[in-house]
């Protein structure tokens, strides 16, 4: 294969951060076609791709090359025209790496985007310029916000079939950025494009002379992306106990894993969850080779100075700022499954590495999205695609953060235990975070940590 461009050497990957983004959008609010267009304009796109896209649009009657075809990988998805998995895309520039998550927009897929924004640093979400903020519109802003997204991005897309009008995109960046910051996203970036024209896309617009902020590439590049995990508080979910009892290694009794956040250290004095004993750190071996210190989200294998009946799902973190042990859950979820979430179901709950059997004990609410954030009190069960809140009551006791501290070990999973099918993705704690006080200032990413 050839590319469009010279490729990044190693050295020049090596050099660049990377940001992980998801996108999201209305149905025909052109979200593939920015995705194409990002990738075409940027050079990130194969000859032989856009060769056999050319050739896909000309057996449509297109006379121009469909750039929705370069994201929009499935049979049925191009039928219909629409998104309907999640489609992940790997592109560089000279300034950044980026994995792109493309995401559904039918409310159908709401789990589907909840899957594609979780690990995501920045979420793109367009509007058509002729729409406005819909339904959807706000149930793509309230799953950013629920997943602790720290970057939104609006994209007023169709500009062009508005005739670029300023009073258009300023009505409609005021209404969305008013809505998400009402859920406590921390920064919102208005962009107008028409990502049919290219235009603010990757090159600036030459019909929006109005507009004097960066093109969607050039906010990707620049926005500042936290990748330091070091300055949570360590927290190492134990995967597997390694006892080779070789005459070489007779004693060797290592814990392997990987660091979900913070930094261990040789002498650091840590605590045992859930049991709650204490102990330190006598060794961390790494690569084959013994460190002093170790930091995430580096895989390694940690010895403790006694000998505590630690296995696989027991958390080690320090004794300081160890997470609170509990046997009473209450989170925020989006319900996967097409079979109802209901009260006194039994379930698998999987947090980090640990699984643990648990029953729902109560559905405090649902939230309606399409009535702004209006919550249904009590209902009767979670429906695929809601979004409410679960008490759980687990068999074992779990330590778990809440998610607004820590997108990692503050999330679960719920399972059926008949079949091992995941049926609702979980975050500890509240739903959203608390909105920037107007006396505040500029929000930042306090308490948005990875």
């Amino acid at each position: 294969m050839t590319s469009t461009t010279s490729p990044l050497t190693a050295e020049e990957l090596s050099a660049t951060t990377l940001l992980r983004f998801a996108t999201a959008g209305s149905v025909d609010d052109g979200k593939s076609t920015l995705v194409g267009r990002l990738l075409h304009d940027s050079k990130s796109v194969l000859s032989d791709q856009l060769e056999a896209v050319e050739r896909a649009s000309l057996g449509r009657g297109q006379e121009t090359p469909d750039l929705a075809l370069l994201t929009d990988g499935l049979r049925a998805e191009r039928e219909q025209g629409i998104t309907i998995d999640v489609a992940y895309r790997y592109f560089a520039t000279a300034r950044r790496r980026f994995i792109l998550a493309d995401t559904p927009g039918h409310v159908q897929y709401t789990r589907n985007m909840v899957t594609g924004a979780s690990t995501a640093e920045l979420a793109v979400v367009l509007v058509d310029a002729r729409n406005g903020v819909v339904e959807q519109t706000r149930r793509h802003a309230a799953v950013a916000a629920l997943l602790r997204v720290p970057h939104v991005v609006l994209a007023v897309n169709k500009m062009d079939l508005v005739d670029y009008a300023e009073p258009v995109f300023a009505a409609i960046a005021e209404e969305f950025t008013s809505y998400a910051a009402s859920l406590g996203v921390p920064e919102i970036t208005a962009i107008p494009i028409s990502a049919l024209a290219g235009d603010n896309v990757v090159e600036p617009s030459a019909n929006m002379d109005w507009y004097g902020g960066p093109t969607v590439l050039e906010h990707l590049e620049t926005v500042p992306v936290s990748h330091d995990l070091t300055g949570c508080p360590a927290r190492f979910p134990v995967q597997y106990v390694i006892r080779p009892q070789t005459a070489e290694h007779p004693d060797y009794r290592g814990y392997a894993g990987q660091i979900a956040s913070g930094l261990l250290r040789v002498g650091d004095p840590v605590t045992v969850l859930p049991s709650g004993r204490t102990t330190t750190i006598s060794g961390i071996d790494a690569l084959g080779r013994s460190v002093h210190t170790a930091w995430a989200p580096q895989s390694v294998t940690v010895l403790l100075a006694d000998d505590l009946d630690v296995s696989r799902g027991d958390l080690i973190a320090p004794t300081g700022s160890a997470p609170a042990v509990t046997q009473d859950v209450r989170a925020t979820v989006c319900h996967l499954h097409e079979r109802p979430l209901r009260i006194g179901e039994r379930v698998l709950l999987k947090h980090a590495t640990r699984t643990v059997k648990a029953i729902v004990k109560a559905l405090p609410y649902r939230i309606d999205l399409s009535h702004g954030l209006a919550h249904d009190n009590d209902p009767a069960a979670l429906e695929v695609n809601d979004i409410g809140a679960v008490q759980l009551r687990t068999a074992e006791p779990l330590p778990i953060d809440a998610y607004a501290d820590s997108r990692l070990t503050g999330a679960f999973l719920l399972i059926d235990p008949a079949d091992g099918t995941t049926l609702t993705a979980g975050m500890a704690g509240e739903a959203f975070a608390e909105p920037p006080s107007a006396a505040g200032g500029a929000a930042g990413d306090e308490g948005w940590d990875f």
